[in-house]
């Protein structure tokens, strides 16, 4: 279920439903009984009080007004506030937010919540003392009985001490029913019966998006030691709620071709030629990455035996990824350009070009200053400039770019420093290769994963910096998806944006991976899939949802590197909905080893929410002193 309830004003019964594609997903509904619970009265009308107490028009959570219990001076003892009500049939759980301002140790000051079940005559302590200072808003949520009488007390605790008062705003008290998971589609199979490679798995999607057709592709029939028997293609011609899909014909000697193997699949569209593309790193009888072909079609259901791009010349590859210039005020438009490292050069990274919808490319050319890195994802501004963020072999996040159709490539600038939690259980994650993408208007966003925003670097958070120009970037940000002390582990994102929206009404989503419990095992270790939404350009974001999981690490297959659903996962967002294909693993059944295939939630609409993204609290990323490339991740 979502591991977060949305926020509600408890002053009305609301029941919000997100439409996914057929299916319906309850948002966390706030239910009425209790009363005040927003402080939107600009009053404690309803409440019980006790010490200093009063309502305060900034800072809140939700709406205009918080409760203040303390003061902003010190003051003697327990402050608090009272409410008794009765839990409303439909519901399962209360909610409420809580801010503490705490500048000196638990010993002395804190705050803390009970909820006493006066019907079953029980007592819970739903919020443990805590004594935190600057920490922001934070959310408790207790299991409840509809029907149940309940008291519910917030505290703050103050010594009286001079200079260091104690006070704790808490707001958005509300009683909710917790959402199910949206239902999951599979939107393919592993067809592949070979010895050599993993049945049935499924792993290491892109999508891409145009207008209402959507392109998915994968891995299909995992090898442990690197490759695939062949790329999947998954198509919706309706936004994402139903799909086809079929193997890429004449690449693997599975499928009609000569390679052995193939691996890293990337989506693009040349809307001026009317072509799809997807990308693959073809892979030979010796595991080398021997370059990167790409197969064709017009329709995205019948595919054309595909072209070389790049390599087939005694050098190993790693990697790729494609886009195609798709703005009609570009001098550049219909020129799509693929990225790859060359790892038998040390991880150097090379472009190359096709101006006649992918049918040839120009030979391979190396930005200025020879950058090394992978996981290269270019993208195209409407103005034609083509910017290429990548990461520069885990240490951390840079991007260059070209402002002459792919004539010539700048030298790389600095986005950001990286700094990641080791990811449990001998999972594969990717090691923080980014994922792009860009607005309407051609601003980049860059997400990654990084435990900068927490102390010790216990854990990862999703973050992302942003550019309108590919050189200068803001600060790195990071997506609230919960709090810095919760524990949960995030990796592997996947960040989509509506083309149609830009600036401060960009609608985002964004999926990723998760663990609960960060510090967990292979055994122990649960893998889950969530998603969160933004409609204002990632000021602001929505609770999050979990969509799949939990799957255990022995659902989903080996490679050489650990576990794998994949390095990377895609996100592809139209008419404010967001679609993304994403590697499931479940028991397995009928004699195979694995039951691991590509899922979508259907299309989830990009609400947005009122949880602000910050870019404060994050430690201080040094750069490296040397740079080394990464194993090869084919």
């Amino acid at each position: 279920m979502s591991r977060t309830a949305l926020r509600r004003s408890v002053a009305t019964a609301t029941t919000a439903l997100l439409s996914l594609g057929g299916l319906l997903l309850a948002s966390h509904p706030a239910l009425a009984d209790v009363s005040n619970g927003g402080f939107e009265s600009g009053s404690l009308t309803g409440w019980t009080t006790t010490g200093t107490t009063a309502v305060v028009n900034s800072g809140a959570h939700g709406g205009s007004y918080a409760a203040r219990v303390g003061g902003t001076s010190p003051t003697n003892g327990d402050s608090s506030i009272a409410q008794t009500f009765t839990a409303p049939s439909g519901a399962t759980q209360l909610s409420f937010w809580y801010s503490v301002t705490c500048p000196d140790t638990l010993t002395y000051d804190w705050a803390t919540a009970t909820l006493a079940d006066t019907t079953a005559g029980t007592t819970t302590t739903v919020l443990a003392k805590t004594c935190t200072n600057g920490q922001g808003w934070k959310q408790i949520t207790s299991a409840v009985t509809a029907g149940h009488s309940y008291t519910l007390k917030l505290v703050s605790h103050d010594d009286n001490y001079a200079g260091d008062a104690t006070y704790t705003l808490y707001d958005d008290v509300a009683f909710t029913t917790a959402a199910p998971p949206p239902g999951l589609t599979q939107v393919s199979t592993d067809p592949f019966t070979n010895s050599s490679s993993q049945h049935a798995t499924e792993l290491e999607p892109d999508t891409f998006a145009y207008g209402n057709t959507i392109v998915a592709s994968s891995q299909v029939g995992r090898f442990t030691d690197g490759g695939s028997s062949d790329i999947g293609w998954n198509t919706s011609t309706d936004g994402g709620t139903t799909w086809q899909h079929g193997m890429l014909p004449g690449i693997t000697t599975y499928q009609g071709g000569t390679w052995a193997r193939v691996s890293d699949p990337a989506v693009a569209y040349d809307a001026k030629h009317g072509t799809w593309m997807v990308a693959g790193l073809v892979i030979d009888s010796n595991v080398n990455g021997a370059g990167v072909s790409v197969s064709r079609s017009t329709n995205g259901t019948t595919w054309q035996n595909p072209v070389m791009a790049v390599g087939n010349d005694g050098q190993g590859y790693d990697k790729e990824w494609i886009v195609c210039d798709n703005s009609t005020a570009s001098p550049y438009y219909g020129t799509c350009y693929v990225e790859v490292d060359v790892t038998s050069s040390g991880n150097a990274v090379v472009m190359s070009r096709s101006t006649d919808g992918g049918a040839t490319w120009s030979a391979p050319a190396a930005p200025s200053g020879g950058p090394s890195g992978l996981g290269g994802q270019p993208l195209v501004q409407p103005n034609g400039t083509v910017v290429v963020p990548y990461s520069a072999n885990g240490s951390s996040v840079r991007a260059f770019n070209s402002a002459n159709g792919g004539s010539s490539w700048s030298t790389s600038t600095l986005i950001a420093n990286a700094s990641s939690h080791g990811v449990a259980g001998n999972l594969r994650d990717g090691e923080g290769l980014p994922s792009a993408e860009i607005d309407g208007s051609g601003k980049i966003y860059v997400a990654w994963q990084d435990c900068r925003f927490r102390s010790g670097c216990p854990a990862n958070d999703i973050v992302y910096a942003t550019s309108t120009n590919g050189t200068t970037w803001s600060a790195v940000t990071r997506v609230p998806i919960d709090a810095t002390t919760s524990g949960v582990d995030h990796f592997i994102p996947g960040i989509g944006i509506d083309p149609a929206t830009s600036g401060a009404t960009a609608k985002i989503g964004l999926y990723y991976y998760f663990y609960p419990n960060a510090n967990c095992t292979t055994s122990t270790c649960q893998l889950e899939v969530g998603y969160i939404s933004s409609a204002n350009g990632g000021s602001t974001w929505s609770s999050p949802a979990t969509v799949a999981g939990p799957m255990s690490l022995s659902q989903i297959a080996d490679s050489t590197q650990g576990s794998m659903v994949g390095d990377y996962i895609s996100t592809s967002v139209i008419s404010g909905k967001a679609v993304s294909a994403f590697a499931v693993g479940k028991a397995p059944a009928g004699g195979q080893a694995f039951d691991e295939a590509l899922y979508t939630a259907g299309p989830l609409s990009v609400t947005g929410g009122s949880t602000a993204s910050t870019t404060h609290g994050a430690a201080t990323v040094p750069s490296p002193h040397t740079t080394r490339p990464l194993p090869i991740r084919h």
